[in-house]
């Protein structure tokens, strides 16, 4: 589902609202969550998931095409870990 395709989807079950409402709610909220990881903040939204930083060590690699080595420098990743409640949906016929 992209960005559009959740706002149209969410203007469709709320018809009382316009779409321009939820396009703003849905910017909101992905720039807050954008904003705290550049800060270094882990955000936790309970029962689906938590986003959060990696750093990933400095490193030697190679090129595919080339065969050759070449340095990978220090990067922070973003991480995403989901939730019980979410892995429970995903996978109903699993306990625990």
């Amino acid at each position: 589902m992209t960005k559009s395709e959740l706002i149209a989807r969410l203007a469709e079950r709320h018809p009382d609202l316009k779409a321009k409402v939820f396009e703003r709610i849905v910017t909101t909220v992905f720039d807050e969550i954008s904003d705290a990881l550049e800060r270094g903040d882990r955000v936790e939204l309970r029962g689906f998931g938590a986003f959060s930083v990696k750093d990933r060590a400095p490193r030697t690699g190679r090129n595919p095409r080339t065969g050759a080595t070449v340095h990978v420098d220090r990067k922070r990743v973003p991480y995403f870990k989901t939730g019980k409640e979410l892995r429970e949906r995903l996978n109903p016929d699993r306990t625990g």
